[in-house]
């Protein structure tokens, strides 16, 4: 099973917006890198559910409960969309401030590459932001 992060604006779509559906498609990824790791999601994977613009913070964690298939907000074939299930709040919402001021995820995609929708997390990364966050890796 792999790790992700999957960011969105909340004025756009929210974690509550994400907790009212239960299971939605995850739409409207136009960079061809992370349109890659969404044709990578595999069924069973999780992803951190990160609020982007003014909040900066993890709040959620979404499991992949389809994998990808052609976008229905696009006419292009080759961009794709996983669906996403809420799986739960995380009971502390972790910044990106306290993860750059972490050393250990100094590596971690979402500092390295910040304008990106759609990331990798390595296992080590998952279970430090779990801590930090209060849930079970």
């Amino acid at each position: 099973m792999k790790r992700w992060l999957v960011k969105s604006e909340p004025g756009a779509w929210s974690w509550d917006d994400q907790v009212r559906d239960g299971v939605t498609a995850w739409t409207g990824v136009r960079n061809y890198q992370a349109s890659n790791f969404l044709k990578a999601m595999k069924v069973g994977d999780r992803c951190f559910f990160y609020h982007s613009v003014n909040e900066k913070r993890i709040v959620g964690i979404v499991e992949v409960v389809r994998e990808a298939y052609p976008d229905p907000t696009s006419d292009d074939p080759r961009w794709v969309c996983p669906d996403l299930k809420a799986v739960a709040p995380v009971p502390h919402p972790v910044a990106l401030a306290d993860i750059k001021a972490d050393p250990r995820l100094a590596d971690m995609a979402l500092i390295r590459q910040s304008r990106l929708s759609v990331m990798p997390v390595d296992d080590a990364s998952w279970g430090i932001i779990c801590g930090l966050a209060g849930v079970a890796s």
